[in-house]
Order: structure tokens, then C-alpha cells, then sequence
């Protein structure tokens, strides 16, 4: 990607500043871990068993940690250093959660960490085909993440996206019992795992809805979790839980945010619920899809 300046007119590009240390990327990221990631940072520097990990963070949202390791060095194995700390927070679970009550002053219990949604984040100015293909599976807990600085002062933070046709890595790590083990605990979720069970009704009523949704934003990013499938841009927009008769959608807006004149949510800012957002309704078809999109947009504005 080039940027250019255009304050005469004339463009003019933008040449790349690199940044000059590791650290410096790393100062970035934890300074804004929420702005860029929706994570809490728990620990900078935190060692384990010998091992250092560069920034231990925990998503408030799905309760998982997530470790952050941060590469100059394109000719590292990010696969192999990936699930060497995930094996690594399997075997330690203790000591990550004494770490994240020391640090953040809490009382977090082991029971109530979702260890399956443990992920390890690299983050570097650029990969390498190798190390992006080596990643281009649909369920490893590993992500890759691209940050650039430019001369004015411009920050660029992207997500490698992994292609559609990604494939599982479990026949890759079943013969080999340490693998095997973190694949087993640790999920990766797929849109397919909360559509799988349903009818090719409520399936063919998502994708109407999921088409909607990206139409509203060209960046939108669909992640699916546990519980939901998350549509994002730097925040999840809407939730969408896949159920037996239709949909259960979740819009991210605090109560009394949403503009709703004919009063089709349901206000649960009272009451437990999976998806974000103080507002919720269920779909069964698509004959309200216009002005439904006409809520999920005002997450956007």
C-alpha cells in the first residue's frame, strides 16, 4: 500500500519510517492494546519457565489470555515458536492467572478463563510467504499482524487475513502428541461450527444477513467466537447467535444510543446475554432486513 499527501493537489507520497527497535513496536502496541486490539494488557516482559514473553494481554470480552510477540526478524518459524507458548500457558495455567490478579488487582479464577480461545499474536513490519502460508490454517491459534509507520506520523495496523480455502492443521499435528494436545484444548472458531447443526433456512437467512452487514462498510471483518459470530471494524458492530428457528442479533450500543422509531429491539442492558451491546432481536426471516440495517449502521456513524 502507498499513502499520499494531498494538500495541493499534487500527490505526494509518503515514504515508510521504520521503526528503528522491537521495542519501539511494542511500546505502540501496549500503549493502545485497547484501541487496536480490544485487550488489556496484563504483564510487559512477563518470563515463565525460562521463556519471555513479550506482552501478555487478556480479552475482557471471551476471558482468554492472549500472548504478543513482537518480530524484526522475518526468518523466525512462527508456527513452532506459536505453539511452543501455547503449549507453554496450557501446562502453566496457575501462573498466568497469579500473574493477571498480581498485576490487575483482581480475583479471576481458573474456572472462569476460557482456555480454549488462548491465541498468540505476532506483530511485525512485514512476513514472509513462507510464514504467512505456514499460518493459512483455518483453526490454528496463531495470528499475524502487519504494523508500518510512515513520515507523517501515520500508523498502519492490519490483520493477515487467512484465504477461504484455509485448511484444518489437525491432520498435520495428530501424530505428534505435543501438538496434538494444544489443538485439542484450543479452539479456533469457524463460521461453519454455529451453522453446521441448523437448518439450510436459518443458513441461507445468515448469509442474507452477513451480506447486509459487510455492505454497510467495506472493512468489516467477520470473527467468530465460542458463543457468536462477531462483525468488527476497530469494534464489534453486531453479534449474530445462529438458533433453531432463525437469529439472535446484538447490536453494539450502550441503552439509550440506539435510535429504534418502531421499536423492534429488546433492551437486555439488565439481564445476562451472550453478544455485545445493550440491544437484541430475534430474526426468523428477512422482511425487516432494510431497516434492520438501518440500526446496525448507527455502530458505524
Amino acid at each position: 500500500m502507498i499513502l499520499y499527501n494531498n494538500h495541493t493537489g499534487i500527490l505526494k507520497e509518503v515514504k515508510e519510517k521504520p521503526f528503528k527497535l522491537e521495542r519501539d513496536i511494542q511500546i505502540v502496541f501496549e500503549k493502545n492494546l485497547d484501541i487496536i486490539m480490544e485487550l488489556s494488557l496484563v504483564k510487559s516482559e512477563f518470563t515463565i519457565k525460562n521463556k519471555r514473553i513479550d506482552t501478555l494481554a487478556f480479552d475482557k470480552q471471551n476471558k482468554a489470555f492472549i500472548i504478543i510477540e513482537y518480530k524484526r526478524d522475518k526468518n523466525i518459524s512462527v508456527v513452532d515458536q506459536g505453539f511452543t507458548y501455547l503449549s507453554l500457558m496450557l501446562e502453566n495455567k496457575a501462573d498466568f492467572i497469579v500473574e493477571y490478579n498480581e498485576s490487575l488487582k483482581q480475583d479471576l479464577k481458573r474456572g472462569e478463563v476460557d482456555w480454549s480461545q488462548t491465541r498468540v499474536v505476532f506483530v511485525s513490519t512485514g512476513f514472509t510467504e513462507n510464514q504467512i502460508q505456514a499460518t493459512n490454517f483455518k483453526d490454528i491459534a496463531i495470528e499475524l499482524w502487519e504494523i508500518k509507520q510512515f513520515e507523517n506520523e501515520t500508523v498502519t495496523i492490519n490483520m493477515i487475513k487467512k484465504s477461504n480455502s484455509a485448511e484444518s492443521i489437525k491432520p498435520i499435528t495428530q501424530n505428534k502428541q505435543d501438538l496434538k494436545k494444544v489443538t485439542d484444548e484450543i479452539k479456533v472458531y469457524t463460521e461453519n461450527f454455529h451453522l453446521d447443526r441448523y437448518s439450510d433456512q436459518v443458513k441461507e437467512l445468515y448469509e442474507q444477513f452477513k451480506i447486509a452487514i459487510c455492505n454497510l462498510h467495506s472493512d468489516i471483518n467477520i470473527v467468530p467466537k465460542k458463543l457468536y459470530i462477531a462483525f468488527k471494524l476497530k469494534k464489534n458492530l453486531v453479534d449474530i447467535v445462529t438458533e433453531n428457528t432463525g437469529l439472535k442479533i446484538f447490536i453494539n450500543l450502550r441503552k439509550g444510543q440506539l435510535d429504534d422509531p418502531k421499536n423492534i429491539v429488546r433492551d437486555v442492558s439488565s439481564i445476562g446475554h451472550w453478544g455485545n451491546g445493550d440491544y437484541e432481536l430475534s430474526v426468523k426471516d428477512t422482511k425487516d432486513l432494510e431497516y434492520i440495517m438501518s440500526l446496525i449502521k448507527q455502530t458505524i456513524i
